[in-house]
């Protein structure tokens, strides 16, 4: 197949996350399969034009910002021509509306959409931005077949006007070999840790507060991940008087992601929605449980009671006494660790892979049929 994938960012942009590392991980193993995949996508100050990503071509345009403003004249201007079998669409942010560019047939691919919580992290005017961007999303892509990565996603997609039916669930995978446990590494004091964005939407400031209500006062909480809620963060951890226990680490690479999920009794995430909460799966590989907000997606990479504790979002006091249950049982930590590295082992990326490729060449033979 010779796939054209727009998305809003790379693998390799700074600002890079979760839906990145998902279109990398899948398609990167669909180009040593030997299909061909060009990216077209924003890109950075500094940034090269043109890249190759393990085998897929990449094709930078403009910035984070001005992206969905040139994308569609991108692809008329460079693209057009060169006969793709099939467009996917990464539904990241705001939809680019591709059924409209008058290209090759569409699927589209979706981490998690917006909705509500899109006034948790912006401001007014651009949260209804947001908000109103996504509302035609029904009428434009109707007839478009839909890959998401949660039933929670495919949920979301039916209550705004998608056929249930139109949408195939493929779940993410999880390197279990890059990420798995070393119990000789886990911290000698109950050691928690927060890993992602640092983003109002993301509940990071509930992590802080249920960690400040444990009865543990020699626990420490590290939080990894940059954004730009990180000074209001630091004045919450200064305000709820935390002082050193609390240790910003700012962006760090995967070997320190590996070193900080080992150490830690537990990963603490409180986020209101996600498409799926991969970081959860790769604590769970390293032997981690994870204590988590029940909320849409994030319930899907988190079983309760065995591979971690899901408690209600917003809820600080639930938060605490998981986490208090965790540092008052290392052994509990190890068992729940070693059940959730069972779970993770069940999702791989060859395997999410494998289905897409079976997905997409489902719905090609469809189109040419």
């Amino acid at each position: 197949m010779r796939l054209l994938l727009v998305n809003w960012q790379d693998r390799d942009n700074p600002l890079a996350g979760g839906a990145e590392i998902h279109l990398h991980e899948i398609f990167g193993r669909l180009a040593a399969r030997g299909h061909e995949v060009t990216l077209l996508c924003g890109g950075w100050p500094g940034a090269a034009v043109h890249a190759a990503l393990d085998g897929i071509d990449v094709i930078r345009v403009g910035t984070r910002h001005s992206f969905p403003f040139l994308a569609r004249r991108a692809f008329h201007a460079r693209l057009a021509g060169a006969r793709f079998d099939l467009l996917v669409e990464d539904v990241n942010k705001i939809p680019l509306y591709t059924p409209r560019w008058g290209g090759p047939p569409v699927v589209a691919l979706v981490p998690h959409l917006f909705g509500g919580t899109a006034f948790q992290e912006l401001s007014a005017p651009l949260a209804s931005a947001v908000w109103l961007a996504e509302r035609p999303l029904g009428p434009v892509y109707r007839r478009v077949p839909f890959q998401a990565i949660s039933i929670s996603t495919a949920d979301d997609l039916a209550a705004r006007g998608i056929p249930r039916d139109a949408v195939e669930v493929i779940y993410p995978g999880v390197d279990t070999s890059g990420y798995s446990p070393d119990p000789k590494e886990r911290s000698a004091a109950p050691s928690f840790a927060y890993l992602g964005r640092l983003k109002k939407y993301k509940g990071v400031h509930l992590v802080i507060r249920a960690f400040a209500a444990m009865r543990h006062p020699t626990a420490t909480l590290d939080v990894a991940g940059a954004g730009d809620y990180r000074p209001a963060l630091e004045r919450l951890v200064s305000s709820l008087d935390l002082g050193d226990r609390v240790r910003f680490l700012g962006r760090i690479d995967e070997s320190a992601k590996v070193a900080l999920l080992r150490r830690s009794w537990g990963l603490a995430f409180a986020s209101p929605k996600e498409g799926w909460g991969i970081t959860n799966l790769e604590a769970a590989a390293c032997g981690t449980p994870v204590v988590a907000s029940n909320s849409p997606g994030i319930r899907e990479s988190v079983r309760d009671g065995e591979t971690g504790f899901l408690v209600p979002h917003g809820d600080v006091k639930a938060m605490a006494a998981s986490m208090d249950t965790l540092a008052s049982d290392v052994g509990l930590v190890a068992r729940l660790g070693g059940r959730a590295r069972q779970f993770a082992e069940t999702f791989t990326w060859e395997r999410a892979a494998a289905e897409t490729e079976r997905h997409l060449e489902r719905i090609l033979t469809s189109q040419q049929g």
